[in-house]
């Protein structure tokens, strides 16, 4: 699997995990939600946030890596 593809997968499955998120507010409406939330959630999708841009880039600089190399050949 290429970085790309990782990076695609982790981002659907941060949209799934953060829809699923969602449908918790019908059933759990109290304050430990939004504690909850505050200290592991939000925390857990900025990270996954932060990993797909950081993919993205690395992605950009593998293909310039390879490029490049193929080009001195």
């Amino acid at each position: 699997m290429s970085l790309q593809s990782n990076r695609n997968r982790l981002a659907g499955l941060s949209k799934e995990l953060n829809r699923s998120w969602h449908e918790t507010q019908d059933q759990w409406r109290d304050q430990k939600r939004g504690d909850f939330a505050e200290e592991y959630m939000q925390p857990l999708f900025d990270s996954i946030e932060n990993a797909v841009a950081a993919m993205g880039d690395l992605d950009k600089v593998l293909r310039k890596i390879r490029s490049d190399c193929e080009t001195d050949k």
